[in-house]
C-alpha cells in the first residue's frame, strides 16, 4: 500500500463510501481504484488527483497533503547514485533487498532520521 492509497481508503471509510461508488463517481473501475489503494499502481495523474482532492471536497492544508502522498506514492521507484559515494551505492541495494523485511518502527526510524536532516528539500 502507498501513502496515498492508505489515505484514499482512510478517507472513503471516515465517509463510509464505497470503492464501487467513489470508482463510478471518478470515472474509472473499482479494479484500478482498489491497485491505487493496494500500490499496485503508480501515482494517478494530476487530473485523477484533482478529481480525488474535489470527490471527497477536501481544501487547502488536506488537499496540499493528498499532493504530496502522490509525490511520495511510486510504488516502483528507481534510484541512480552513479556519481555518488560508494555508500549511496550501498545504501541504494541494502534498501532495495532489505526493505521487506524491516519492521514498521524501523521504517520510521529512517524517515523521521531523513525529515531531521532536511535531506532532498
Amino acid at each position: 500500500m502507498t501513502p496515498l492509497g492508505q489515505r484514499i481508503r482512510e478517507l472513503r471509510e471516515e465517509r463510509g463510501v464505497s470503492l464501487k461508488d467513489m470508482a463510478a463517481a471518478l470515472g474509472v473501475s473499482s479494479a484500478y481504484l482498489s491497485a491505487l489503494e493496494h500500490g499496485k499502481r503508480g501515482k494517478p495523474t494530476g487530473f485523477l488527483l484533482h478529481r480525488i482532492i474535489a470527490y471527497f471536497n477536501v481544501i487547502w492544508d488536506e488537499a496540499e497533503e493528498l499532493q504530496r502522498l502522490a509525490e511520495l506514492s511510486d510504488p516502483k521507484v528507481t534510484i541512480d547514485t552513479a556519481g555518488l559515494a560508494p555508500e549511496a551505492t550501498e545504501l541504494a541495494n541494502r534498501l532495495a533487498s532489505d526493505i521487506g523485511k524491516l519492521e514498521v518502527e524501523d521504517l520510521r526510524a529512517l524517515i523521521n532520521e531523513l525529515n531531521r536532516r532536511k535531506v532532498g528539500r
